[in-house]
């Protein structure tokens, strides 16, 4: 077999070029430098963060009361409007008094005739009681008397009895609100005869300040609520649906006796002023309860927290613009904002939005987020402010 020298030349001729090439491997050609990612940073920050839960709850009146009618007659006058705001006490309605002024007047009548038929018997007595020292008339008759005066006094007693009655059932002929609140729709219209046996009531009243709200949370939660309850009172803020839209600040009043065994949930009541009237009677809310306070916490934005294999972690900017994937523990999350209780120090700067590109050591270009910044130091402020 013959050698082709010049195929054998040219190999040799390509190895020494690819030896030359990778003897000077710093000297790339521009084209193929490795181009940084661009990234979007942040900065994790220490501040006081609220440790807060977070429930659904239902807006429920302190006191709800339907206006009946206690006796029987024709509605003669409405005094409320549907939706108006009465006090305790104020006028609501009227009976036709007609009949039961009668009946007190009757009453008062018939007491006078028997305080006379009284008096009567009394001066009666009084002579008895002489005549029977001097032997003019018999013990029996004096005795006979004595019996008349006392059961005219037992009846005067009851004709009392009689035009205390008579006043009552006169009084419940103005019906009055028996608490401070807002009516509802009027149930009964002027002019209908009514009756105390009925089952439909007037108006129905209901209480709107204080109100009070009753949430649920994962029985998990209970023991540090129930700890943080018996060291001091805490706050509670009710939430519109979107959980941004704050409609009143109340305080925690109880924690239930018992675990609701279909759902695993405790049920809380909380007690709010309700001033401004923003809260309702049946409204769906969500409910957030202040535990405390972590002071010098550090969060981030949720977007930053990433989920691997191993768990949570984070891409972190070192100084030399490389990244490094940060194993992370997390705490509560609050209004887009997560607690990191391991992983991360004052200081650090974060990947907030590229991290499908990266890995341990990808070069990054980095671009702050000013909303980010701005975002966490209005939270700090809100903090401080609650």
């Amino acid at each position: 077999m013959k050698l082709n020298y010049k195929l054998l030349a040219g190999g040799a001729g390509l190895l020494i070029i690819g030896w030359f090439i990778l003897s000077r491997g710093a000297d790339k050609p521009p084209g193929l430098a490795v181009m940084p990612i661009p990234v979007t940073a942040g900065q994790v920050i220490a501040r006081d963060v609220p440790l807060n839960l977070t429930g659904i709850g239902t807006i429920q009146a302190f006191n709800t009361v339907t206006i009946r009618p206690r006796v029987d007659g024709e509605l003669v006058n409405v005094a409320f409007h549907e939706g108006q705001e009465v006090k305790k006490g104020e006028v609501l309605a009227q009976i036709d008094p007609r009949p039961y002024q009668a009946a007190l007047d009757n009453a008062l009548a018939t007491l006078a005739k028997d305080q006379a038929t009284l008096s009567n018997a009394k001066r009666d007595l009084v002579r008895y009681q002489d005549t029977a020292g001097k032997g003019y008339s018999s013990r029996q008759q004096l005795d006979t008397q004595s019996s008349t005066v006392e059961s005219a006094t037992a009846t005067i007693q009851a004709d009392a009895a009689m035009v205390e009655n008579a006043r009552v059932q006169l009084g419940y002929t103005s019906i009055t609100a028996p608490l401070d609140g807002v009516t509802g729709i009027r149930l009964v219209d002027q002019g209908n005869i009514v009756h105390a046996a009925d089952a439909t009531g007037l108006v129905v009243i209901t209480q709107l300040q204080p109100i009070s709200a009753i949430f649920t949370l994962p029985q998990s939660e209970l023991p540090q609520v129930a700890a943080a309850h018996a060291k001091d009172t805490l706050s509670v803020t009710a939430l519109d649906s979107d959980g941004r839209t704050e409609l009143g600040q109340g305080t925690l009043e109880l924690i239930d006796n018992q675990i609701d065994p279909s759902t695993g949930s405790i049920r809380l009541k909380a007690k709010f002023p309700n001033d401004q009237h923003t809260l309702w009677p049946g409204q769906f809310v969500n409910i957030r309860l202040r535990l405390g306070t972590v002071h010098d916490g550090l969060t981030v934005p949720s977007r930053v927290i990433q989920r691997g294999p191993k768990g949570f972690f984070a891409f972190v900017i070192k100084p030399d613009n490389t990244v490094e994937m940060r194993p992370l523990e997390t705490g509560q999350e609050d209004r887009g904002q997560i607690l990191v209780t391991k992983g991360l120090n004052p200081g650090d700067h974060v990947v907030l939005d590229g991290q499908l590109r990266l890995q341990p050591g990808s070069q990054v270009q980095a671009a702050e987020d000013k909303n980010a910044s701005t975002q966490v130091n209005d939270m700090a402020q809100g903090a401080a402010a609650r």
